[in-house]
């Protein structure tokens, strides 16, 4: 299992590694194993919540997410996405970034840099929009009850998530924003900057989110309408063809995926520039990360994991939301990347650990566990 599951990011990985020894030396080889251990760390969290969308995908389309959405995650956001923010805050075509990010890589350090606030704010809105959908949904497995209980009941006011994030974002862009942080330890005024990132990026978790959901809706009627006429059908001793929505609902699911997985990559992306400015350094390490955090929502979609430990989607949801808000503080104060990793991890660490102990303790009373429904 973990060989079928994991062997191309072996693969990969020693790939990558080879690579950059042949052509860099030792540097570049310790350079890019540091990027991918800082990807994988950065992203953990990442994997579950896409293991909790990717579970209700058929096999197909975890094969696509594979496939298709490595090639997007890896040649898209790690390679292509640094050199569009250059392209774009510096005026130029992507051809003169590219040239630009190998013959003065301290310039385009530079240029990603100044260009922050408005990824941080696109990127952080639309993580948060994750964390309060959940936290503002009903639900029967709670794991800080204390807290999720009465923001449940929150759930019923419509739109009141929306209004949450509104209300950071007008926060950040008022506080914040007014001294975002530049390169050279420099400050400006990002305010309207950092409000139509920020607005961007709510309005794509809104389209995305609401047609992969509408999608998902409907293919769940058509499914229980399906069964429906399958039952009939064999009662009368008919065959029937099962045709649904599920390719829609499937394809909208993915993109939402991707935008997902494209909001959790800008802190690792902005992070890298941290260690190297080197563009294909760069690429190599938090593409072998991306590897490794493709194949982990892979396991811990078919080994069953986020049934077994249930509280482990409220551990990533709830470092989803303490990204979001470093995001919006990074805006202004740099953060080491060190902390948002160790937070991450910690919070799915404590959240793993608080599953086996009710696991343990239902099984020393006779009670038969709990598990996470489909939906999360």
């Amino acid at each position: 299992m973990i060989l079928k599951t994991f062997g191309w990011s072996f693969g990969v990985t020693v790939a990558g590694l080879v690579v950059a020894l042949y052509f860099w030396g030792w540097e570049g080889f310790a350079v890019v194993a540091i990027l991918s251990i800082l990807e994988i760390s950065l992203s953990f969290d990442n994997a579950v919540v896409n293991a909790g969308v990717l579970k209700r995908m058929n096999e197909f389309w975890q094969k696509i997410f594979l496939t298709i959405g490595i090639l997007i995650a890896v040649f898209g956001m790690r390679l292509v996405f640094p050199v569009l923010i250059v392209a774009v805050t510096a005026g130029v075509g992507p051809v003169e970034a590219v040239e630009l990010a190998l013959d003065d890589p301290d310039q385009y350090s530079q240029m990603v840099t100044d260009a922050h606030p408005s990824i941080a704010a696109f990127g952080g809105m639309f993580l948060l929009m994750i964390a309060l959908n959940f936290l503002f949904e009903e639900r029967e497995v709670m794991w800080a009850r204390w807290l999720e209980r009465p923001l449940s009941r929150l759930s019923r006011i419509d739109g009141f998530s929306v209004g949450v994030a509104l209300a950071a974002l007008l926060l950040t862009a008022t506080t914040v924003a007014s001294q975002a942080y530049q390169h050279g330890g420099h400050h400006a005024d990002k305010t309207e900057t950092v409000l139509l990132s920020g607005l961007a990026g709510l309005l794509t978790y809104l389209l995305v989110g609401g047609l992969s959901g509408y999608f998902e809706n409907r293919l769940e009627d058509d499914q229980e309408k399906l069964e429906e006429e399958e039952e009939a059908a064999r009662r009368a001793g008919k065959k029937t063809t099962v045709v649904g929505a599920s390719g829609k609902a499937a394809f909208f699911l993915f993109l939402y995926l991707e935008v997902l997985d494209a909001s959790f990559s800008f802190d690792g992306v902005i992070g890298a520039f941290a260690i190297t400015n080197h563009i294909f350094w760069m690429a190599l390490g938090l593409g072998i990360g991306a590897m490794y955090v493709r194949s982990l929502t892979i396991y811990l979609v078919r080994q069953g994991t986020l049934d077994d430990y249930r509280y482990l989607e409220h551990g990533a949801h709830y470092a989803i939301g303490a990204l979001a808000v470093m995001l919006l503080i990074s805006i202004r104060w740099h953060l080491p990347e060190v902390v948002t990793g160790l937070v991450g991890v910690g919070l799915i660490g404590w959240a793993f650990y608080s599953s086996v102990r009710a696991n343990q303790r239902e099984a020393a009373e006779g009670v038969e566990p709990k598990h996470v429904s489909a939906g999360g």
